[in-house]
């Protein structure tokens, strides 16, 4: 019998955990953390009053797509098919959530789990190495839980923010990469960006970076630009307090809009919708996009993700964040699915609803193929 775990259930999941893993074993705290969190399932295969396996899955708040964070079945049940019902259990789970795809990690040196994963149609997308305790390389796998669906994605190299308030420069990075292979991505670049481009004063002293400041960087950098904004406002300057703050950041903003104002660079006073996004993107335009986190994280605070692709019912971007003290890791934060309605609701901040999209092209200025022409 398949059912959702629950806090009686500790022991039995700790002696499997015990039984099944040399390293990486979830504790009594985390499996207790798991279980009372709403972004986190878990269940369990029981026969007679015993667990014999159990599965556990971690969903994104405002993501369509799934993780399956651990699956493990008593050595004394092996070879019964109950990682099939349990594999196949999860994924019901998650097409409840309407969530699109599911993804996970598996040790390379583990054939009977990579055999489960590919016999049901999981596809490798990338080897990370040194990722386990014992410093085993850990083998990606992802499989789209809705078949009908075909998105477009381009090849966009992740680069994950190493700071709380760098998402700007790190999300700016993966958009020039896509579009200049030879740059290369290192922290360097991503502090040098973010020194470029920050607003100075934010919530707690850190700079934000505004669509003004980063497409100034990005021009700098050679690359054709369009900015879109839907007001004449001061960009996130909602979450400073003091008014000293507030007019040290717009003196920066009237300074960056005075500079663009003298170069090619076409500022848009209105907003896209996902159609009109899909569109630059098929143009060859590579989106950067201003959400509110709260959708996705549960706190209010500006972020910058990176759109990587469309279908009819989701848009996919690259997340710089990667919410590590939840259990994720990186396949979480790329081509995340997440449909457009949802979608539509994020792309705004503060209580202005500030919107904000630059669209990176490859430059006239560069021997490369032109770029559309922007207008």
């Amino acid at each position: 019998m398949l059912r959702l775990a629950t806090l009686d259930d500790l022991p039995a999941l700790l002696v499997i955990e015990q039984q099944c893993f040399r390293t990486d074993r979830l504790s009594r705290r985390s499996f207790r953390h798991l279980l009372r969190r709403g972004h986190a399932v878990t269940l369990v295969e029981e026969d007679a009053d015993r667990i014999r396996g159990y599965v556990l899955l971690l969903f994104s708040q405002g993501a369509s797509m799934a993780r399956l964070y651990s699956i493990a079945v008593h050595p004394e049940f092996a070879r019964r098919g109950l990682g099939d019902r349990l594999l196949e259990a999860a994924e019901t789970a998650a097409l409840e959530r309407d969530c699109v795809s599911m993804r996970l990690e598996v040790r390379r040196d583990n054939p009977a789990s990579l055999n489960l994963f590919r016999r049901h149609g999981y596809r490798q997308f990338k080897e990370v190495l040194d990722y386990y305790e014992d410093h085993m390389a850990a083998l990606r796998f992802e499989k789209r839980l809705v078949p009908h669906l075909k998105a477009d994605l381009v090849r966009t190299p992740y680069y994950q923010q190493t700071l709380d308030f760098t998402c700007g420069p790190a999300a700016l990075m993966m958009a020039m990469k896509a579009l200049d292979p030879s740059l290369e991505l290192d922290r360097k670049l991503e502090l040098r960006l973010w020194r470029e481009a920050t607003t100075i004063f934010m919530t707690s002293g850190h700079g934000g970076c505004g669509p003004y400041g980063l497409a100034l960087s990005a021009y700098r950098r050679g690359f054709d630009l369009e900015i879109h904004v839907n007001e004449d406002g001061v960009f996130l300057v909602d979450s400073v307090r003091s008014p000293e703050k507030k007019e040290v950041m717009r003196l920066v903003q009237e300074d960056w809009i005075e500079e663009l104002s003298g170069l090619p660079v076409i500022l848009h006073r209105g907003s896209l919708g996902v159609e009109e996004l899909r569109q630059k993107f098929e143009a060859g335009g590579i989106p950067l996009v201003l959400i509110s986190s709260y959708r996705i994280y549960g706190e209010r605070f500006p972020h910058w993700v990176v759109v990587t692709g469309f279908d009819d019912h989701y848009i996919y971007v690259h997340d710089p964040l990667v919410d590590s003290d939840e259990g994720e890791t990186v396949a979480d934060s790329v081509n995340m699915p997440i449909p457009h309605r949802e979608f539509r609701r994020m792309a705004r901040y503060g209580k202005a609803g500030q919107k904000a999209v630059l669209i990176l092209y490859r430059s006239h200025r560069r021997s490369e193929p032109a770029a559309p022409s922007l207008s």
